[in-house]
């Protein structure tokens, strides 16, 4: 089994300290160390391509850049690098969206993957114009999905829906390949969604046995849907040649926790309606003690970042062997990232996807590396 990683590309900003925010939440002022920009973004992309990462993930939300626009663009400077475009189904057309992936597939040379965000925040969902509860957003996000695959396989569709109605709906171009769908969710309404459309199940890092369970739950609700599903994990990386620097590197992003900012933060994620959320702010409690929650799993980065919280954090050796530990339960595709973007995904793809590789669990997706690295390796 070859394991699949995928990077970030950072659209809220970057910077050599935590950007915080998401999740109905602003982005802090460290995004503007490090502006996220076409030429920035696409230094970062060209990096993942280099080191092997099969695609990058992009968020959505108030707080960062457009994804659909953002990769459009990105995608013109790189090659392979496949781009997991975050996106609210209520914010779009189902007709529309369909029609948008078809074309990106075209014009990227089939490098469009596609991450399903139902949305966990009432408050920043009616800034969008959208007024539906928590559970009527999965519903239709179910509406939407099945209206997207029935046009993804060349059909007429009509659907006359609680949320969602089309008629004669159709595309004149398929896509080809047809993009993968990945998803979240931990409320009970998002699993039954996951079994019934979707193709990867992605969680954020939780310490392995709860993740098991995850893992156990959906493919339960898949096995009755017929279906079976690939399992995902966005995590957060800081890894060094040492334990003893990579912990140092925790330590000193934990320093630059403002004590403001993390009560301002830890306010805003508390009215979130996400059960994934909820999840995350249970691992720390808002306390900076006690954060290795698991060995070399590191809950810091949700003190002031929404969505995922937690950082593998380690030597290379460590880091893989967390990796191989998660991979036993399931897990298939990690999407990743680190603070900056830039160096991490070096530090990361030179330290520990080599170690990965000779114990044949991972191999670039290019094949022999024939290209060298583009951008200079910060050490």
């Amino acid at each position: 089994m070859s394991l699949t990683f995928h990077w970030f590309l950072p659209t809220n900003g970057d910077s050599r300290h935590v950007v915080g925010g998401g999740h109905g939440t602003p982005a802090t002022a460290s995004g503007r160390d490090r502006p996220p920009t076409v030429g920035y973004l696409s230094q970062i992309a060209r990096a993942a391509e280099d080191l092997g990462f099969e695609g990058a993930l992009t968020p959505t939300g108030a707080w960062c850049e457009d994804a659909w626009l953002t990769t459009a663009m990105v995608s013109r400077q790189s090659e392979r690098l496949k781009f997991l475009v975050a996106f609210r189904p209520g914010f779009v057309s189902p007709t529309l969206a369909a029609q948008m992936a078809s074309t990106f597939q075209r014009q990227s040379g089939g490098r469009l993957l596609l991450n399903v965000v139902t949305g966990g925040e009432s408050h920043e969902q009616r800034a969008y114009g959208d007024f539906l509860d928590k559970d009527d957003r999965y519903r239709r996000t179910g509406e939407f999905l099945q209206i997207v695959r029935e046009l993804w396989e060349g059909k007429t569709f009509d659907l006359k829906g609680e949320h969602l109605r089309v008629e004669d709906a159709r595309l004149a171009r398929v896509p080809d390949p047809v993009p993968e769908v990945y998803f979240g969710g931990s409320s009970p309404i998002a699993g039954e969604i996951a079994a019934r459309h979707v193709d990867v199940y992605l969680t954020w890092g939780e310490p392995p046995a709860r993740v098991a369970e995850k893992i156990a739950w959906i493919r339960g609700l898949a096995a009755r849907q017929g279906r079976t599903l690939r399992f995902g994990i966005r995590l957060h990386v800081i890894t060094r040649d040492t334990s003893e620097a990579a912990w140092a590197e925790a330590d000193r992003l934990l320093a630059g926790f403002d004590p403001a900012t993390v009560a301002s933060v830890q306010a805003g994620l508390a009215r979130s309606e996400s059960e994934g959320q909820r999840r995350m702010l249970a691992l720390h409690g808002g306390d900076r003690n006690g954060l290795e929650i698991h060995p070399n799993l590191w809950a810091g980065i949700g003190l002031v970042r929404g969505g995922a919280g937690t950082a593998l954090v380690g030597s290379h050796t460590e880091v893989a062997d967390r990796i191989k530990e998660y991979a036993a339960l399931g897990i298939e595709e990690f999407v990743l990232s680190g603070y900056p973007h830039l160096e991490e995904a070096y530090w990361f793809g030179e330290g520990v996807l080599p170690r990965l590789a000779a114990e044949g669990l991972w191999t670039h997706p290019a094949g022999e590396k024939e290209a060298s690295v583009q951008v200079p390796f910060a050490t």
